[in-house]
C-alpha cells in the first residue's frame, strides 16, 4: 500500500509532467506558427527544424551524462535504431499527411490514434479496457472532431500517408513505454539515447523530405535575426515538449497520452483565438466543451479501473479464516523438537 505522502507526491509529479506537455506543446505551436507562416518568418522546412529540435534535445542529454545529472543506461543498438526509424516514419508521415490531404482529413487521421492505440496496446500487451474508458475515449474522439474537422478531400496518395503516419506514432508511443519499462530507463535517459539518431537522420534527410514538400532547399532560405531567434526558441521548448512526451508515456499509457494530450488542441483553437484572433464558432466551442468533459470522464475511468485492479491483486486480509488456524495448528505439532545445545532432533 501506497502511504498518503508518497501518494500526493506521485498526484503532483503526475500534474506537473501532464502541466509542462501542454506548456511546451501548446508553446511549440505557436512560435512554430509565427517562425513557418507566410505572415511571419516563412521558414517552411518543418522536417529539417525537427531535426534541429533533436539535435538539441541530444546535446542538454550529453551534457546531462556528462555532468553526472543523469545515469546512462544499456539498451541494444538495434532496438533504439528500430525506435528511430519508426519515430522518423511518424515525423516525414504526419508531414505528408498534412500537404497531401485536406485539413479536415488530417484532423480524422490524427483522432484515429487514440482508438488505433488502444487496439495496439491489446494486441502486443494484452491490456484491456472497461466500459467507462470506452465510452469517454468515444466522448472525446466526437469532442475534438466536432471542434477540428471542417472540410474533408481524400485521394489515394494521402490516404496512404495518412496510414503510414498513424501507425508509426502510435506504435512509437508505444515503444517508449515499453523500452522504459524493459530496460528500468529513466524518460529522460531513453530520451538521450534516442535523440542522437534521430537528430542525425532528420539533418541527412530532412532537406530532401522539404524539397518534395515546398520545392525549396533550405540552403536558399534567407536567415534573419528574428528567424534564428524564433528557431533557438523552437528548438528550448522542443527539449520540454520531449521530455514530457517520454515522461508522461511512462508514467502513464500511450492511450492517456494520446486522450489527456487533446486539452493542447483545445489551448491552440482557444490561444488562437486570443492571440491570433482566429475565428471561434459555437460549433468550436461546443465541441470544445464535450472533449473537456470526455477527459474528466476518462481520468476518473482510469482511475476508478487502477483502484479496482490493486484491490483484484492485493486483498486485504484482517483475520484467519478457521481452515487456516487448523492448519498452522498441525503444522506446529508435526515440527520435530530440536536440541538448541546439539542441533539434532529428538525422538
Amino acid at each position: 500500500m501506497e502511504s498518503q505522502p508518497e501518494k500526493k507526491s506521485s498526484s503532483v509529479s503526475d500534474v506537473g509532467a501532464w502541466a509542462m506537455n501542454v506548456i511546451s506543446s501548446v508553446g511549440i505551436i505557436m512560435a512554430n506558427k509565427q517562425l513557418m507562416s507566410s505572415s511571419g518568418y516563412a521558414f517552411g522546412f518543418a522536417t529539417t527544424l525537427t531535426g534541429f529540435h533533436f539535435a538539441v534535445t541530444a546535446l542538454v542529454g550529453l551534457v546531462s551524462n556528462a555532468t553526472g545529472l543523469s545515469a546512462s543506461k544499456h539498451v541494444p543498438l538495434w532496438e533504439l535504431l528500430w525506435f528511430s526509424i519508426v519515430a522518423n516514419m511518424s515525423i516525414t508521415g504526419m508531414n505528408l499527411s498534412l500537404m497531401l490531404n485536406s485539413v479536415g482529413f488530417y484532423q480524422i487521421s490524427k483522432l484515429s490514434m487514440i482508438p488505433v492505440v488502444c487496439v495496439m496496446e491489446w494486441i502486443l500487451h494484452s491490456k484491456q479496457y472497461s466500459r467507462e474508458v470506452k465510452m469517454s475515449v468515444l466522448v472525446v474522439v466526437i469532442g475534438v472532431g466536432v471542434c477540428t474537422v471542417t472540410d474533408v478531400k481524400v485521394n489515394a496518395k494521402g490516404f496512404i500517408c495518412a496510414c503510414v503516419a498513424v501507425l508509426s506514432t502510435s506504435l512509437q508511443q508505444i515503444t517508449i513505454g515499453s523500452l522504459q519499462k524493459k530496460y528500468s530507463i529513466g524518460s529522460f535517459e531513453l530520451l538521450s539515447k534516442t535523440a542522437p539518431i534521430q537528430a542525425l537522420s532528420l539533418l541527412i534527410l530532412g532537406p530532401f523530405v522539404d524539397f518534395y514538400l515546398s520545392g525549396k532547399f533550405i540552403t536558399n532560405y534567407k536567415m534573419t535575426s528574428g528567424a534564428i531567434l524564433f528557431i533557438l526558441l523552437s528548438c528550448s521548448l522542443a527539449v520540454f515538449c520531449n521530455v514530457s512526451q517520454y515522461l508522461c508515456i511512462g508514467r502513464f499509457s500511450a492511450t492517456s497520452f494520446q486522450v489527456l494530450g487533446h486539452m493542447k488542441t483545445v489551448c491552440v483553437l482557444t490561444l488562437g483565438w486570443l492571440l491570433f484572433d482566429s475565428a471561434l464558432t459555437f460549433k468550436n466551442i461546443m465541441g470544445m466543451i464535450l472533449a473537456v468533459v470526455g477527459m474528466v470522464i476518462y481520468s476518473w475511468a482510469v482511475e476508478v479501473e487502477k483502484q479496482s485492479n490493486t484491490k483484484a491483486l492485493h486483498p486485504m486480509k484482517h483475520s484467519l479464516t478457521e481452515e487456516e488456524i487448523r492448519l498452522l495448528k498441525e503444522g506446529v505439532e508435526n515440527i520435530p523438537v530440536k536440541s538448541v545445545e546439539l542441533g539434532d532432533s529428538k525422538v
